[in-house]
C-alpha cells in the first residue's frame, strides 16, 4: 500500500488532522495514514491552538460523529445562545458586553449583535454572515428563539420581539413583550423561549428574575384571567404562555438558575439547573407540573447550607433539599460545571443511541452530551452519559447551546474562553459554531411548501423546532383541509409515537375538533400517547374531569401520575374521588408518585386526608403507602399519625428522621405541640436523640414559657451536658440559667470543638460584659483557656477581647502571647493582626505569637499583606502548602443549628 510521508511540521500535522475523522486513524483516498490526534495537537504552539483553523483539532467527537467548523470569529464572537431556523441558518445571540464591571467596558460602544450565519453550498460551513440587529440596548442578552421572520430575544429586564418586515434579514421593528424582570447583566435573569408541541411558548428565569409584567407595565394574567402574584413563587421559575404572549402560566418553581427548558413531543418538560458553584450539584430535572424543586427551604426560605433534620448525606442532594416532603426529586446530578442550553433530540440522522434523548451543553465541563432516560415508577431515571462533543484537547471549548438543524444534525455554539465562572472572561475576540453529524454527511435542508396541507404535515415531522413552529401554525390555519393528513399520521400505529403525538396536538387545536382522535388516544397502547391525550384535553378550557377519570385506574404509573397532576386546584367531588382512587393504587416507595399526589392535593388536604383515612382502617401508618402520604400531608389532622411514626421504635432512628422533618412544615399549634410532647415520653434506646429532636421542633416560646416544656428541656440539658446535643439545645433556647455551665464547658474543653462552641455561644448569649467580668477574676491558665474558646468566633466582640488583652501590658505575658496567637484564628482576626502590624502596635514576643497565629492564612490577599512581616524560609526548605484557615466559629456553629 502506498504510504504518505511522515508529517514533520506541527502546523501541517494539525491541518491534516483536522481534515480527517477522529478515530485515531483515517482513510485518505486509497492510503492509510496513522495520526495521533493528541500528539498532533500537542505539537501546536499556544498561539496556533487559538487559530480558528485548528478549532476542530481541539475537540473530540464521539464514535460515528464528525465535527466541522460552521463559523468562527470574526463572523461570530462570544455566542451565548443560538437558534437554527427552518432554512438551516444559525442565529447567534452574542454577549460581547458581558459584565463590564468585571471584564471592562466594550470598545465598540455599539451594543451586542444578533447575527445570521448561512451555509449556501451545503458544505457545513457558513458562507454568508448578516447582522440582523445591533444596538446599545442589547447588553449581554441570554436567549434567542426564531420564528420565520421574527426573533424573540431575552435579556433582563426585557423580552423583545424583533421583526423583519421586508425580507432583507434586518430587524425593522422592535416590540417589548415583557419587562420588569430582575437580573440585568446576570446569568440568572430571563432566558430563551422555546416552542412546545401544544403550540405554546415555554421559557424561564433564574433566581434573579423575580417578576415580569407585560410591555405596557400591566400585571400578567394567568389562564383564569387572574393577576399573577409573584411573591408566592420561589426563586427560579418555568413559564408557559400562548403565542400572543397572554395567559402566562407558572409551571414550576424553586430552581436556582435553569438556563433553558426543553419540551418533548409529548409535552414533557426538562431543564438543567446550575448549583451554587463548587458543590457538585448541577442537575437535570424532569419538570413536574406545579412542582417545587427545592433550592431554598419551602417554609423559611433558608439556604441549603443551614443544617436541618433528615439532612441528605450527599452535598449535591442536600443542595436541592431532596429529603424534604414536597420537593420533586432530581433526575440526576451532573457535578460542578455550567450547564446551559439543552434540547431533546427527536431526529434520526444521528446514531440510534441519541434518538429521543436529552442533549445538554455544559460550558463549565466543556462537553455536549446526551443523558439517556428510562421510566422509573411514575418518574424517570438516567442510565448514564453519552458523549457527543468535548474539549478533550482544547480546554477553551465552552459550549453554550445545542440545537437540532432541519436535517437532524447538531449545531453547537462555543463561547471559547479559558475561564468559566466568577462572571469573568479573558478572551473577547473569539467564538465558534460547530456542526456535528455522521461522518461525511452534507448539510442539506429539506424544503416544504406550507401552503399545501400535506406538505405542512410533513414539515411538522421535522426535528427542527423553528420548522415545526411554522408547520404547526400552517396546519392549524388549514384546519379541516389538513385533518386527513394529520389523522393519517396520528393513526399510523407502527409509526414513531412522538410524530403521532405532534399530530394529535395539532388536531386538538383545529376549530371544530370532534374529539374522536382524543377518544382513540385515550385507548392507545403507548402510555405516552395516553398522557398526551390527557394533557391536550386539559388545554381546551373545559372541565377535563371526565377524561381524567378514564385514566384513573390506568395500569401505567406515569399515566396515573398525570391524573394526579391534572386535579391540582380542582375542587370538585369528582376530583376528590380521582385522588382517592389514585392513592388507593399507590403501593409506596415511589417518590415520583407521592409527590404527584401531593401536587394534586395542594390546598385540598383538609378534605382529602379525612376521606383517605376512612378508607385505610385503624392504623394507616403501617403500610409503606400510608407512611408516605402521612409524611407529605399538609393538614393538622395528619399530626397524630406523624407522632406515631416518629415514635415507632421498631424501625431505625435514621429512618424516622423524615417524620420529625415533616413537623417543620406545620406552623405552631396545639396539635403539633401535644404530638411532640408525647414523643418525648416514649421509652427507647435512642430516647435522648428522639427527645432532642422533639424539643428542637417544638415552638420556642412554648418551651420557655411553660412548666411542662422547661422541665423537659432542663432534664435533657442535664443528660446531654458536655455533648453536641447540649450545644444544639442551648443554641436553640439560649437559657441564661446555663451561662455558668457554658463557661465551665468552655474552660475545660477549650482545645476541643465542643469547648469552642461553648465559648462562642457564651459570648453571643451572655454578652461581652459577662465574659470580661469573668476574665478579670481568673488566673493565667483559665484566662488563656477562655480566650482559646473564642478564637474562631470572628465576631467584633471576640476580636475586641483578644486584641485588647494582647495590648494590655497589665496582663501576664503568657496571657498576652496566647491572646495574640488566638487572634489569628478567624478571618476577621487575621485582618486585625494585619492592622496591628501595619500600625506597629506590637513587638517582641507578642508580635512573634501573633505571626505564629497567622502563618497558615488561607486567603491570598492576607498572605500578601503578611509577607513583609513573616521570616523568609531558607532556600532549601520545603514549605508546606497552606492549610485552610478556620472561618468564623459563630458561622460554623450556626451551620449546626437545627430547626430554627
Amino acid at each position: 500500500m502506498k504510504q504518505f510521508p511522515i508529517v514533520r511540521s506541527a502546523w501541517c500535522a494539525a491541518v491534516l488532522f483536522t481534515s480527517l475523522s477522529f478515530q485515531g486513524f483515517s482513510q485518505v483516498a486509497d492510503s492509510l495514514v496513522v495520526v495521533n490526534p493528541d500528539s498532533a495537537y500537542a505539537a501546536l504552539s499556544e498561539a496556533e491552538r487559538r487559530f480558528s483553523r485548528n478549532a476542530v483539532a481541539g475537540v473530540q467527537a464521539a464514535d460515528g460523529l464528525e465535527a466541522t467548523l460552521f463559523a468562527s470569529e470574526p463572523n461570530v464572537i462570544n455566542p451565548i445562545n443560538i437558534d437554527v431556523d427552518h432554512r438551516g441558518r444559525v442565529w447567534a445571540c452574542e454577549a460581547y458586553n458581558y459584565r463590564p464591571a468585571v471584564n471592562g467596558k466594550s470598545e465598540l460602544g455599539q451594543g451586542d449583535r444578533i447575527v445570521i450565519l448561512e451555509d449556501k453550498d451545503g458544505d457545513g460551513k457558513a458562507d454568508v454572515t448578516k447582522v440582523f440587529y445591533q444596538g446599545p440596548e442589547l447588553n449581554a442578552p441570554l436567549g434567542i428563539w426564531v420564528m420565520g421572520n421574527r426573533a424573540i430575544v431575552s435579556q433582563s429586564p426585557y423580552v423583545w420581539l424583533f421583526t423583519d418586515t421586508n425580507g432583507d434579514d434586518k430587524a425593522d421593528t422592535k416590540e417589548i413583550l415583557f419587562k420588569g424582570i430582575g437580573g440585568a447583566q446576570n446569568d440568572a435573569g430571563v432566558h430563551a423561549f422555546v416552542f412546545g408541541p401544544d403550540g405554546k411558548f415555554y421559557f424561564n428565569f433564574g433566581n434573579a428574575g423575580r417578576q415580569l409584567v407585560d410591555g405596557q407595565d400591566r400585571p400578567l394574567l394567568d389562564k383564569y384571567e387572574r393577576p399573577i402574584d409573584f411573591r408566592q413563587y420561589k426563586q427560579g421559575v418555568v413559564f408557559r404562555c400562548e403565542q400572543d404572549f397572554t395567559k402566562v402560566e407558572i409551571m414550576a418553581e424553586n430552581f436556582r438558575n435553569g438556563w433553558e427548558v426543553a419540551v418533548d413531543s409529548y409535552g414533557t418538560m426538562w431543564q438543567s439547573d446550575q448549583e451554587e458553584p463548587g458543590n457538585g450539584g448541577d442537575r437535570v430535572s424532569y419538570v413536574m407540573e406545579n412542582g417545587n424543586f427545592g433550592y431554598i427551604d419551602e417554609m423559611t426560605g433558608a439556604s441549603w447550607r443551614l443544617n436541618r433534620t433528615n439532612l441528605e448525606d450527599e452535598i449535591p442532594r442536600r443542595h436541592w433539599h431532596q429529603n424534604d416532603p414536597g420537593v420533586v426529586p432530581d433526575l440526576l446530578e451532573t457535578g460542578s460545571g455550567f450547564p446551559m442550553g439543552m434540547t431533546i433530540y427527536e431526529g434520526d440522522l444521528l446514531p440510534r443511541r441519541y434518538w429521543d434523548q436529552i442533549l445538554l451543553a455544559d460550558a463549565g465541563q466543556g462537553y455536549v452530551s446526551a443523558f439517556p432516560v428510562q421510566n422509573d415508577g411514575a418518574g424517570y431515571k438516567s442510565t448514564g452519559i453519552l458523549p457527543i462533543l468535548e474539549g478533550k484537547r482544547d480546554k477553551w471549548f465552552r459550549p453554550t447551546d445545542v440545537c437540532v438543524a432541519p436535517d437532524g444534525s447538531l449545531i453547537i455554539s462555543d463561547w471559547y474562553d479559558p475561564v468559566m465562572g466568577s462572571n469573568k472572561m479573558k478572551d473577547r475576540s473569539r467564538g465558534r459554531i460547530f456542526r456535528v453529524a455522521p461522518t461525511g454527511t452534507p448539510y442539506k435542508i429539506p424544503v416544504y411548501d406550507l401552503s399545501i396541507p400535506e406538505q405542512a404535515v410533513k414539515a411538522l415531522q421535522s426535528p427542527n423546532l423553528s420548522q415545526r413552529y411554522l408547520a404547526w401554525n400552517a396546519c392549524v390555519k388549514h384546519g379541516w383541509a389538513a385533518e386527513p393528513f394529520l389523522e393519517e399520521l396520528f393513526r399510523l400505529y407502527n409509526g414513531n409515537p412522538k410524530l403521532r403525538a405532534r399530530a394529535l396536538w395539532v388536531l386538538n387545536r383545529i376549530e371544530g375538533f370532534n374529539y374522536r382522535n382524543l377518544d382513540i388516544a385515550f385507548r392507545e397502547l403507548n402510555p405516552n400517547l395516553r398522557i398526551t391525550a390527557l394533557r391536550a384535553v386539559r388545554q381546551r378550557n373545559s372541565d377535563p374531569t371526565e377524561y381524567i377519570k378514564r385514566l384513573t385506574s390506568d395500569r401505567d404509573p406515569q399515566v396515573r401520575r398525570e391524573c394526579a397532576l391534572a386535579i391540582n386546584h380542582n375542587h370538585t367531588y369528582e376530583a376528590l374521588d380521582v385522588w382517592l382512587q389514585l392513592a388507593k393504587q399507590y403501593k409506596g416507595n415511589d417518590r415520583w408518585t407521592v409527590e404527584a399526589l401531593s401536587i394534586g392535593a395542594y390546598d385540598q388536604w383538609e378534605r382529602l386526608f379525612p376521606a383517605w383515612l376512612e378508607r385505610q382502617g385503624p392504623k394507616p401508618w403501617l403500610s409503606d403507602a400510608g407512611k408516605d402520604i402521612i409524611w407529605l400531608a399538609r393538614t393538622r389532622k395528619a399530626i397524630p399519625y406523624l407522632s406515631e411514626l416518629a415514635a415507632d421504635t421498631s424501625v431505625s432512628f435514621k429512618s424516622r428522621l423524615r417524620y420529625f422533618r415533616s413537623f417543620d412544615f406545620f406552623h405552631a399549634g396545639y396539635e403539633k405541640t401535644q404530638a411532640l410532647l408525647n414523643v418525648l415520653n416514649v421509652p427507647s434506646s435512642d430516647r435522648i436523640e428522639v427527645s432532642k429532636l422533639a424539643l428542637l421542633h417544638l415552638d420556642k416560646s412554648f418551651v420557655t414559657n411553660s412548666q411542662q416544656g422547661l422541665t423537659a428541656l432542663n432534664k435533657l440539658l442535664d443528660e446531654t451536658y458536655g455533648t453536641e446535643h447540649y450545644i444544639d439545645l442551648m443554641t436553640r433556647y439560649e437559657l441564661e440559667s446555663e451561662n455558668d455551665r457554658l463557661l465551665k464547658l468552655a474552660l475545660s474543653k477549650s482545645d476541643e470543638v465542643i469547648g469552642r462552641d461553648a465559648g462562642a455561644l457564651l459570648l453571643e448569649q451572655a454578652g461581652i460584659s459577662y465574659v470580661t467580668q469573668k476574665l478579670a477574676g481568673m488566673n493565667e491558665e483559665k484566662k488563656s483557656a477562655l480566650l482559646a474558646s473564642i478564637q474562631t468566633v470572628g465576631s467584633s466582640e471576640s476580636v475586641y477581647l483578644l486584641r485588647s488583652t494582647l495590648l494590655n501590658t497589665g496582663e501576664p505575658m503568657s496571657v498576652r502571647k496566647n491572646a495574640a496567637r488566638y487572634l489569628g484564628g478567624s478571618w476577621p482576626g487575621e485582618e486585625a493582626v494585619v492592622r496591628l502590624l501595619r500600625n506597629d502596635q506590637i513587638d517582641g514576643e507578642v508580635k512573634e505569637a501573633a505571626l505564629e497565629g497567622v502563618k497558615n492564612a488561607f486567603r491570598e490577599e492576607i498572605k500578601v499583606q503578611l509577607a513583609p512581616y513573616l521570616p523568609k524560609p531558607p532556600v532549601e526548605e520545603v514549605v508546606a502548602a497552606p492549610a485552610e484557615q478556620p472561618k468564623s466559629g459563630k458561622k460554623e456553629r450556626r451551620k449546626r443549628r437545627k430547626n430554627q
